[in-house]
């Protein structure tokens, strides 16, 4: 199964997502902010598929995939945003950032879905993890 990096600065909303994602069979690392992100893909390698909240103090979930995207050996990695944010534009964002959008509350078989579809899109392989 995937490796799977989950960033959501809810503890409760973060908690759960690792739990049904392990239920599955991924290896789950979270993080509880945008910039915590980007220091355990420093420290540990990309994940297979990253998994984002879009609304979080801070750094945003798009502004971390901004940043990732910024770096050539992150320009592919499989994105997906959960989000309760359904503002047509923020939609648009993270569309046009090539992320499959989600929303809150979810169901696990959808997330399941963007995963394995995520997954089929990515070209390359993450070290690390």
């Amino acid at each position: 199964m995937a490796r799977v990096l989950v960033v959501e600065d809810d503890p409760d909303i973060r908690q759960l997502v690792e739990l049904r994602l392990r239920g599955l069979g991924h290896r789950v690392v979270s993080a509880a902010s945008g910039s915590e992100a980007l220091e355990v893909i420093a420290e540990r390698g990309a994940p297979e598929v990253i998994v984002l909240d879009v609304a979080m103090p801070g750094m945003t979930g798009l502004e971390v995939l901004r940043t990732l995207r910024a770096e050539p050996q992150h320009a592919d990695l499989p994105a997906i945003f959960l989000s309760a944010r359904v503002r047509p534009e923020d939609i648009a964002a993270g569309e046009e950032l090539g992320a499959i959008y989600l929303t809150k509350p979810f169901v696990v078989s959808a997330l399941a879905g963007a995963i394995e579809k995520a997954l089929a899109s990515n070209t390359s392989a993450a070290a690390g993890w």
